[in-house]
């Protein structure tokens, strides 16, 4: 590893329903540390009010913390608590006062569901064609980043084209471009971050979230904080995919990554 302080900031355990039961905290200890690099920052899913039900049953982060920092201390390796929070409008207050409860050091804000309708079964799709979904979904992350703030990096913008189930999963970013640049406009104005997620490399996708166009606007409009995600839900996909993101992140003019540290952004050289 040729920068051990870069860390992978999107990463889920066990905990997250939808991740391998082999993902533990000490699973990621032992992969990090046979990788050199210097500490793990984990992320897993809060999706309240989900029309999925895997994540009917919210993970109790008073046993979370405590199974993290027994981990820790077995380890003597850092670990950081940090988490992907699902958002939709009518969860603010329950947003707030779920963050406000504990010390996370990092919080990634996604959107998994569109207007109470899952991407992922499709739902969210029926009546529209594609570049009606794709706009829909551009629209509510404008919307969210205007009236929501507890959050530090926007996660993994225009995944959307994962699902959908359509032959040509890809957009033209001149079709969204109103709207996107609009997002990032807000994201910079509020000190926002995005993450580079390179996941869309291991879904047959290929090509990180966000596209290189995307990446090229944040940099003309002055974005600064970009961290990058794995958004592993297994041990071998942890780290996956970053020297694709490196390459990307120069070619978009960028020559620093960010990683967060108690709700700070921290720059370090690529």
């Amino acid at each position: 590893m040729k920068n051990p302080n870069i860390i992978d900031s999107h990463i889920h355990t066990n905990y997250s329903p939808d991740a391998d039961p082999k993902a533990t905290f000490k699973s990621y200890v032992e992969k990090a540390k046979s990788m050199g690099i210097s500490r793990l920052v984990f992320t897993d899913h809060v999706d309240f009010d989900s029309p999925a039900a895997i994540f009917d049953h919210p993970i109790d982060y008073d046993i979370y913390i405590k199974d993290m920092n027994k981990v820790m201390n077995e380890t003597s390796f850092p670990l950081s608590l940090g988490v992907e929070i699902g958002y939709q409008p009518h969860l603010n207050q329950r947003l707030e006062s779920f963050l406000s409860r504990y010390p996370f050091e990092f919080v990634i804000c996604s959107i998994h569901v569109g207007d109470g309708l899952d991407f992922y079964n499709g739902d969210f799709f029926k009546g529209k064609t594609q570049k009606e979904a794709y706009q829909r979904y551009f629209d509510i992350c404008l919307e969210t980043v205007k009236t929501y703030d507890h959050f530090d990096v926007f996660g993994h913008l225009d995944y959307i084209i994962r699902y959908g189930g359509y032959e040509v999963r890809r957009y033209l970013y001149q079709d969204h471009q109103e709207t996107i640049e609009e997002i990032l406009k807000v994201l910079i104005e509020k000190g926002k971050g995005i993450e580079i997620n390179t996941s869309g490399l291991r879904y047959g996708l290929g090509m990180v979230h966000p596209t290189l166009d995307i990446m090229k606007t944040y940099k003309k409009l002055g974005g600064k904080i970009i961290t990058f995600g794995s958004d592993a839900h297994k041990i071998n996909d942890y780290y996956a995919g970053f020297e694709e993101a490196i390459s990307l992140l120069r070619e978009a003019g960028f020559d620093e990554i960010t990683v967060f540290e108690q709700r700070k952004p921290k720059f370090i050289k690529i």
